[in-house]
């Protein structure tokens, strides 16, 4: 789904102007917006209306997201039931996004005044400065004849007074959650410099059932864990989903009959196909970064290799021949190497190679063991799973050196990496019960959050920022 473009005018003009598309797009595009002519500054204390009770909450604010006013509180079915409502809910989304990544210390809409509708493009920069505030991040929604919304997102320097950047997005009341995170990405990508990655989607596995007879399928959902739905209905057990560069696909292995297959899922028809189906057992398709392969695990007479087969299908191609077990390709983001684990040398360990199989050596030469290995998209380090007494999530770079354990808890697996390589997605299985769940935690290992999902969960897979 293609965004679609709005121009953000001084909300006290009569319209917004608004840039038709082809193709009935749902999101406006990412644009630079010209400058508005303000509205009349208000006074000083101004604008900031309602109270907070808390004082704390205004120490060391950080970033400011008051909830996002209306012109007038029209009807949405979405959250909320109408537009005001649903303004709150879109600085509730922004300020979640922000306040989990370890960059930003924002505050939100549940602890702060209220603003005004004209007040969105004329901050009150005087009141939030008395508050400690440094970042303004201000917005409106706005309901329209055709029933769709529009919703700005501007962000301020308070310290000068200035604005930095603004956004505008035209989308269907019930898509306007992708509104929130693209404002949350256009803030991110403001103050840090770094690519967004809150509008993305995450596939995993949903289990259910008793321990001995469990029923996994593949499930689909926000990068926060909302909009959740099912892809497969569990007639057939689905493992390992990963997303296609284009994020128009996604890979996962099926067993049905208790045959392996893998099968490719068409996010935009709802439909798959067989790449291939093997006779052994199978583990863990991944694509190459220009979508033209997909690699995969075989086991063999014994052997497990590691494959590669062209994601149209066809005839595959056996990269790894050594004794034991070699398995979960995972390449480099311009596509001359792939990372992959290891049993070669008697114990569980990380290995290189370029893309053609050739040049096959070792990198991890710690304590314990090391698997599930996956290369950043920004290619400077590889997360994994270490098995040193509990399992961990670490990253290393490319070389095997500069280890860092990111988690420490009783097994934390198979982690994957957010699209601009700062966020690290795992799931955790709990001691004693069993129960899995996905997890995200940054770089500096001090921020964890899980996602919620309706039911246990395992195998993450995120995927690129949608367009």
């Amino acid at each position: 789904m293609k965004l679609r473009p709005t121009t953000l005018k001084p909300l006290h003009s009569v319209a917004f102007a608004l840039l038709a598309l082809s193709g009935g797009a749902a999101i406006a595009q990412q644009q630079a917006i010209p400058a508005s002519s303000a509205a009349a500054q208000a006074p000083d204390s101004g604008g900031l209306t309602g109270s907070v009770t808390d004082d704390s909450a205004w120490r060391d604010l950080g970033i400011a997201i008051p909830a996002f006013p209306t012109d007038r509180p029209v009807p949405t079915g979405a959250d909320g039931g109408n537009t005001e409502a649903l303004g709150r809910n879109l600085a509730r989304v922004v300020f979640s996004d922000l306040k989990d990544n370890g960059l930003f210390k924002p505050t939100g809409p549940d602890a702060l005044p209220g603003i005004g509708y004209g007040e969105v493009t004329a901050p009150a920069f005087a009141g939030w400065r008395a508050r400690s505030a440094e970042m303004l991040v201000q917005g409106f929604v706005k309901g329209g004849a055709d029933g769709r919304l529009t919703v700005g997102c501007y962000l301020y320097d308070v310290a000068l007074g200035k604005e930095l950047v603004r956004q505008g997005y035209v989308v269907k009341p019930e898509e306007w959650r992708r509104a929130a995170h693209k404002c949350a990405d256009m803030v991110y990508s403001r103050l840090s410099g770094e690519s967004p990655f809150f509008d993305s989607k995450i596939a995993y596995i949903a289990e259910t059932g008793p321990k001995g007879h469990r029923r996994k399928q593949l499930a689909i959902m926000d990068s926060d864990g909302a909009n959740h739905r099912f892809v497969t209905n569990g007639q057939a057990i689905a493992l390992t989903p990963r997303y296609s560069p284009d994020y128009r696909q996604i890979a996962y292995l099926s067993y049905l009959d208790g045959r392996p297959r893998i099968y490719v899922y068409d996010i935009g028809s709802g439909q798959q196909r067989l790449v291939t189906a093997t006779k052994g057992p199978t583990f863990a398709p991944r694509w190459s970064p220009d979508g033209k392969y997909i690699l995969y695990s075989m086991a063999v007479a014994g052997n497990t290799d590691i494959w590669r087969v062209p994601a149209t299908g066809g005839e595959s191609q056996r990269l790894t021949n050594t004794p034991g077990i070699n398995i979960g390709g995972s390449y480099s983001p311009d596509g001359r190497r792939i990372v992959f684990e290891s049993d070669r040398g008697g114990s569980q360990q990380v290995y290189v190679m370029n893309a053609d199989g050739s040049g096959q050596h070792r990198i991890s030469f710690f304590g314990g063991r090391a698997a599930t290995p996956e290369w950043s998209p920004r290619g400077d380090q590889i997360a994994f799973t270490c098995i040193c007494g509990n399992l961990r999530i670490a990253v290393m770079d490319p070389e095997g050196h500069d280890r860092r354990f990111l988690t420490d808890s009783w097994q934390d697996e198979a982690p994957t990496w957010s699209p601009n390589g700062r966020i690290i997605q795992f799931f955790r299985t709990e001691r004693g019960n069993g129960h899995t769940s996905i997890w995200q935690v940054d770089l500096t290992g001090r921020n964890e959050r899980r996602l919620k999902t309706p039911v246990d969960a395992s195998d993450p897979a995120w995927g690129p920022v949608l367009p």
